[in-house]
């Protein structure tokens, strides 16, 4: 029994403070229906595609249920088993089941196979967009939907082995299980190219092959040798590199050989990465492993060298997505709360910076999406030529681009910005991943040099492009134009190479932005990047700029 006590107040200790001028949490919205850059990249270059699919799943991405499996993905990183309790080696990485629905949500959708199973204009631009998308909810999971969509054009060069694994690689289906390829309806492919004495050096690989039988292009030979990287080992196979008789080689090592043995490619431990966490990644031994020749002996590059590019594509789509999730984040926080009486957002020096972080995402995406139209007039030489180069000028900016920018959107918010329970300290430590990953910067610029040197038409077909918007901005003319005057100059060329891809990137954006943005956009991103002065900070646009405009394009709510 209680009794009460007249007069008797609260205890003054109970409640300190109420939160109010706190953003409510970003869920529940359309990740398409808001985006209004994207919007017009799909229009543009969507070859008259509907595009209902991406609102639908635009709405899917948002919701907060889905949003949580981003972070339960990286709250409990993978484990890994090198064997199981009876004592059979079972090369067991076991996931968060959160993982694994990402991975089905992707893999139904169709974002490993949609531009092969249904090819034609605006597969690639759709599927880029739709990734896009989906690479906002969480990143590490996109590496083997990534390299599962790379590997399709590598395993076509060899009709025995196309014929084998195809139908279960392009099936809109996700199967987890650690069982042979042939007990699964659908199948993932990862790849190993890197060893530890040689990195990007793929040439230096020590990896040996020798042919079990006859050998030649889908037959079977025995590998021994590692592999320093092997990103996603639960795939069902991987396009690895290997030296054989003829030279260096690219085979598909299955995890299981025909018979239903483990195939002796092992994993030795997972990396301790700073980011990337949902996503395993180890180091293998191969200890007389089975693997199919791809190609011809001695064609191990330009076999793989296709996956390759299809997967630094993805690597700038991502790297575009994660710039879209990171201004999103600050525009929806400056759009909320108050500090020394307005809003951040109305707050001039907040609008230069938040203006500024929209701009980044505007060029990223022009460049993206106009290398996805390319990949879609493959027939068309000239769209060979700008995929060619596009693919490593963007690939090297916009990843470079991206760690700055998830800071300087953390920065946006604040303290509670580096909460673990925020979204941006996911974004900000897996930002350097795919700047790193499938070739890191200097990798890209030499890629870069190597193309013009092999097929100067590269450089020809890019400077038409540009020269096709002469007129219609003088201070772009004036960038195109030095453009040029500085590949006139050969001597130094690498040691220049990162100045060089610099402005082959940014008068690419400017003249794409030119042609098709509003002119708020275009002046702004213009005024800003192709200036003649050096490094600049987030946050300095010059006066004039139409700020307001720009941000509205980034929140759409």
């Amino acid at each position: 029994m209680t009794t009460s006590r007249p007069g008797l107040r609260p205890d003054p200790l109970s409640a300190t403070h109420e939160v109010f001028n706190q953003p409510s949490a970003l869920e529940g919205h359309n990740l398409y229906q808001s985006d209004v850059a994207v919007q017009e990249m799909v229009a543009r270059y969507g070859g008259g595609r509907d595009s209902a699919d991406l609102v639908r799943y635009g709405a899917l991405c948002g919701q907060p249920d889905i949003i949580e499996l981003g972070f339960q993905a990286n709250a409990f990183p993978p484990r890994f088993d090198t064997h199981d309790r009876f004592g059979h080696r079972s090369d067991q990485v076991h996931y968060q089941p959160a993982y694994h629905q990402l991975m089905k949500m992707a893999l139904s959708e169709g974002l490993h196979s949609t531009p092969w199973t249904n090819p034609g204009a605006g597969a690639h631009v759709m599927r880029a967009a739709q990734y896009y998308l989906h690479s906002q909810v969480e990143s590490g999971h996109c590496c083997p939907v990534t390299m599962t969509f790379a590997a399709v054009p590598t395993l076509q060069r060899t009709p025995a082995i196309a014929e084998a694994w195809l139908p279960k690689v392009l099936a809109r289906d996700y199967d987890p299980r650690n069982v042979p390829d042939r007990e699964k309806s659908a199948l993932t492919i990862g790849m190993g190219m890197t060893e530890k004495q040689g990195g990007s050096d793929v040439r230096a690989n020590t990896t040996r092959a020798w042919p079990i039988g006859s050998g030649g292009p889908g037959e079977a030979y025995e590998l021994v040798g590692h592999k320093w990287f092997l990103s996603a080992p639960m795939c069902d196979a991987f396009l690895m590199l290997a030296q054989a008789e003829g030279g260096l080689s690219c085979f598909l090592v299955p995890r299981w050989r025909p018979d239903g043995s483990k195939n002796p490619l092992q994993v030795q431990r997972l990396k301790d990465k700073m980011g990337n966490v949902s996503n395993a990644s180890s180091e293998v031994e191969l200890r007389g492993a089975l693997g199919y020749l791809v190609g011809e002996e001695g064609r191990g590059v330009p076999a793989i060298i296709e996956m390759v590019s299809m997967t630094r594509f993805d690597c700038m789509v991502g790297s575009a997505a994660a710039q879209r999730q990171a201004v999103l984040q600050a525009l929806h926080h400056a759009s909320q709360r108050a500090a020394f009486g307005r809003t951040l957002a109305d707050q001039p020096l907040m609008q230069n910076v938040l203006a500024d972080l929209q701009l980044e995402l505007e060029g990223s995406l022009a460049i993206s999406f106009r290398v996805a139209q390319a990949l879609d007039q493959q027939d068309d030489p000239a769209q060979q030529l700008f995929a060619r180069l596009g693919t490593a000028v963007g690939k090297y900016w916009i990843c470079k681009r991206t760690p700055h920018h998830a800071y300087e959107a953390m920065e946006v918010i604040g303290g509670s910005g580096v909460m673990e329970n925020c979204i941006m300290p996911r974004l900000y430590r897996d930002a350097p991943i795919n700047a790193i990953w499938e070739g890191s910067g200097n990798v890209q610029a030499l890629d870069v040099l190597r193309a013009l040197a092999k097929t100067p038409a590269v450089l020809d077909n890019w400077l038409q492009e540009l020269a096709a918007r002469s007129g219609k901005d003088a201070r772009l003319d004036r960038a195109v134009a030095r453009l040029q005057d500085a590949f006139r100059d050969t001597a130094d060329a690498e040691y220049r190479a990162r100045h060089l891809v610099d402005q082959l990137s940014l008068t690419m954006q400017a003249a794409l932005l030119v042609d098709h943005a509003p002119q708020a956009v275009a002046e702004a991103f213009i005024a800003s990047r192709l200036g003649e002065g050096g490094d600049r900070q987030y946050g300095t646009l010059p006066r004039g700029i139409d700020v307001k405009a720009i941000m509205a394009r980034g929140y759409q709510r």
